[in-house]
C-alpha cells in the first residue's frame, strides 16, 4: 500500500489498535459470567503517542543512560514501543464470584470504540478519494 505521509502510518496504527481494543472488549463481554475474571483493556493513547513519536523522531522525556565505554552493555527498553500496553480495568466492584466485568461499561466502551474505528475508516477513504482525484486530474493534463 502506498503511504502518502507519515500521518497515514499513524492512522493505520490507530486502526490496528482500535481493532485490538474491540477484540479485548468483546472478550470481556464474553467472560461476563467467568468466575474471577478481570476485564482487560488497551492503553490506546499511549500506544498511539509512542507510534507518533517513533515516526516523527520526537525526543523522549526519558533519561538516557550514558555509556562511557563501548564494551558496556546497552540499556534494554522496558516497554516495546511497537506494542500496546494491556492493563486490567479495575475500579468496579467484584461480584460474589470475583468477576469484576461491568456489562454497562463494556457495552459503552464497545460502541465508543466502534464509532472511533468507523471515523478512522471514513477519514482514510476521504483521503484516498482526494489522492485519486489529484492523480486523475494530473493524468488528464498530460
Amino acid at each position: 500500500m502506498i503511504q502518502i505521509s507519515r500521518a497515514h502510518i499513524v492512522a493505520d496504527a490507530a486502526l490496528d489498535y482500535r481493532a485490538m481494543r474491540q477484540d479485548l472488549i468483546a472478550g470481556n463481554i464474553a467472560n461476563v459470567d467467568t468466575p474471577f475474571y478481570r476485564p482487560r483493556d488497551l492503553d490506546f493513547q499511549s500506544a498511539l503517542i509512542q507510534k507518533k513519536n517513533e515516526l516523527y523522531k520526537k525526543e523522549s522525556n526519558q533519561l538516557q543512560m550514558a555509556q562511557t565505554n563501548e564494551a558496556h552493555l546497552s540499556p534494554k527498553a522496558t516497554i516495546d514501543p511497537r506494542k500496546a500496553t494491556l492493563f486490567f480495568r479495575d475500579g468496579h466492584t467484584a461480584r460474589n464470584d470475583g468477576n469484576s466485568v461491568d456489562l454497562d461499561v463494556e457495552t459503552s466502551e464497545l460502541s465508543k470504540n466502534s464509532m472511533m474505528f468507523s471515523a478512522l475508516i471514513s477519514a482514510r477513504k476521504k483521503s484516498a478519494m482526494i489522492f485519486r482525484a489529484v492523480l486523475d486530474a494530473s493524468a488528464k493534463t498530460q
